[in-house]
């Protein structure tokens, strides 16, 4: 088979795929609510013959591509869900609900996974194996919905998983490939500090909850920059600060709201078990009470090396190796994480900014939005994944 005839009917098919990608961004879902986009995805799967299997952990959808020969089970995946985010853009494609919007680029994957897999179910009798085409919601917001559609055994049947992600830092015609840790695992806490309010002007016979905060603050920071490996990597961020209610009354009650970022599992725990202990000995020692929330997120992403250095190979091939590049690590995160540690494989990012200011703008931003080429390279980089697991051109045949 000839996978420049698949390329070429990807390229037909393109505007399609576009209208797909726009009518997702003119309705977007935030996670755990996507029910219209669920169904959309369904319809559109069934349309092309496909075994679909919906509502798992949620709205997850899984559609199965049986190939005319046994061979290797191969899964793609795209995520759904958008974000509580007012659309700034002023394009025909607009977001039509008032403060949510795709902000990352989701749309985009599902539209793209969407148009490969209609590409791919014309071509069955000469494939060998099985494609799972993966489509999940809720990646936006813990506890996420990969680990539910995994606890409900999608992945059972599968020998390897792989995910695109849209990327505006990257010029449209890159691929970005990295084999190891290249998202971090993310963790949030949540500290009250329960002290004793009182006049601003009698400081003494009150327990200044503001000031044990502002203590801690500082005190949370050294936690990377003495207390972790420096070839190691770690963030501590206090993201939120809530107290007091007037200028001259002593708060009684402070809240801090924060993240956590590492790759290591261990420096995971080592962060965690600082925080406790900082906490308790700044605040016991100003004689006042806490209360930790600690909620343990996503794990760090870890791409395996033989299934990337493959991927790589079969991308350069395609797409040259001009077009190839380093993925850089990011202290960002990716439930995508949980399928990588169930099975081999490797999740990469496809370049989505042009020299037009509308594509560069930061993902999660009210004005993101990217090239719509882009859609076109993931479904190609799609299908030469499938080309190097799953063709029958690939033994000889």
């Amino acid at each position: 088979m000839d996978i420049q005839a698949m390329f070429k009917e990807i390229e037909e098919e393109f505007q399609t795929v576009v209208e797909w990608r726009r009518h997702l961004h003119q309705h977007p879902e935030l996670s755990f609510q996507e029910q219209n986009t669920a169904a959309f995805i369904t319809d559109k799967l069934t349309s092309f013959g496909l075994e679909v299997r919906t509502g798992i952990g949620g709205y997850g959808i899984v559609a199965v591509l049986k190939g005319g020969e046994e061979g290797k089970r191969i899964a793609l995946r795209a995520d759904f869900d958008a974000l509580p985010i007012a659309d700034e853009k002023e394009v025909p494609y607009k977001s039509r609900y008032d403060g949510v919007m795709h902000a990352c680029g989701h749309d985009g994957h599902t539209a793209a996974l969407l148009g490969t897999a209609k590409v791919l179910s014309r071509y069955r009798d000469q494939l060998k194996g099985t494609i799972h085409f993966i489509f999940q919601p809720a990646e936006e917001l813990p506890p996420g919905g990969a680990k539910a559609m995994i606890e409900e055994g999608i992945l059972d049947e599968v020998d390897a998983v792989f995910a695109i992600h849209l990327a505006t830092d990257v010029p449209v015609g890159k691929i970005a490939v990295g084999a190891g840790y290249q998202m971090a695992a993310v963790d949030k806490f949540d500290i009250v500090i329960h002290g004793k309010g009182g006049h601003g002007a009698r400081p003494h016979e009150a327990i200044d909850s503001i000031v044990i905060g502002s203590e801690l603050v500082g005190a949370l920071q050294k936690i990377v920059s003495r207390r972790i490996n420096p070839l190691q990597a770690g963030v501590v961020t206090v993201g939120q600060f809530h107290a007091g209610s007037a200028f001259n009354v002593i708060a009684d009650t402070a809240r801090l709201e924060g993240t956590v970022r590492s790759f290591d599992e261990g420096v995971r725990d080592l962060i965690e078990e600082e925080i406790r202990s900082i906490v308790d000995g700044i605040v016991s020692g100003a004689h006042a009470s806490y209360s930790i929330d600690y909620l343990r997120g996503y794990p760090a992403l870890f791409n395996h090396k033989e299934a990337t250095e493959e991927t790589r190979r079969l991308l350069a091939e395609s797409f040259g190796e001009d077009a190839m590049m380093e993925m850089e690590p990011s202290m960002g995160a990716e439930d995508f994480a949980y399928f990588l540690k169930e099975k081999p494989g490797t999740y990469f990012k496809v370049g989505a900014r042009n020299e037009h200011e509308s594509t560069q703008y930061p993902h999660h931003h009210p004005k993101f939005d990217f090239d719509e080429q882009a859609l076109l390279i993931m479904q190609k980089a799609f299908i030469e994944i499938v080309r190097g697991y799953a063709l029958l051109e690939n033994e000889g045949e």
